[in-house]
């Protein structure tokens, strides 16, 4: 991948960690998701940096989230150096209800010529990430109607979504991204060449939970 990153072979053995928060670090970004009682989301744009950093005085979130940049972009640097930042965004806050999408992938809309691109996420503490694990084509007919129905969230003969999501963690067809690391995956759109990964949030139990949520996803040149 670093030569040619779009390798649908060596997609299928993504998402893999390539850092880790320092527990100083993750604490600090946990007890400031904790203040707040509702998800807030804010997109990384230029007007973002300008917003927080030139016209205005950064929070702890956007303090971190810069950090997070640049050490991504450095790491993107050696791992994929034909990548360049495309978008990003974070979330942080109380996690109260499940994400509304089921099963899907990260695409770029902006350009549908695009195909596998890396994008590099990042949970804090709670609510990890469940991923497909392997080369998805290869899976039985019955895994893929199961698959189907975590994507449109829809009753199949095999079940209902909730728990069908449950025996698909229990098997292992579904792996879970673990917190606080930095994970690279893939974005983009469909291709020959590429396994864009496909994933769902993890569902927060009654109550909610506190969580922070770190997303850059890159193109290629």
């Amino acid at each position: 991948m670093h030569a040619n990153f779009n390798d649908r072979e060596a997609h299928t053995r993504l998402p893999i960690p390539i850092a880790r928060f320092r527990d100083a670090a993750r604490k600090t970004i946990f007890e400031h998701a904790k203040q707040f009682n509702d998800v807030k989301t804010v997109a990384v744009d230029d007007s973002w940096f300008v917003e927080k950093f030139v016209d205005g005085t950064p929070d702890t979130m956007a303090n971190y989230v810069r950090l997070y940049n640049d050490d991504v972009d450095e790491m993107m640097r050696v791992l994929v150096p034909s990548a360049r930042y495309r978008k990003g965004h974070y979330s942080y806050g109380k996690f109260t209800v499940p994400q509304p999408h089921g099963l899907h992938t990260d695409h770029s809309a902006e350009d549908p010529d695009g195909a596998g691109e890396p994008i590099c996420i990042a949970r804090i503490e709670t609510l990890g990430t469940h991923y497909v694990a392997g080369d998805y084509k290869a899976y039985d007919p019955k895994t893929q109607s199961m698959l189907k129905a975590l994507r449109y969230w829809i009753a199949v003969p095999e079940g209902e979504p909730e728990n069908i999501l449950d025996e698909l963690l229990k098997r292992e067809t579904l792996k879970t991204i673990p917190v606080n690391r930095v994970m690279l995956m893939v974005a983009g759109n469909s291709s020959e060449n590429a396994q864009v990964t496909q994933h769902i949030a993890a569902r927060p139990p009654d109550g909610g939970l506190h969580s922070a949520f770190f997303q850059r996803q890159y193109k290629l040149t």
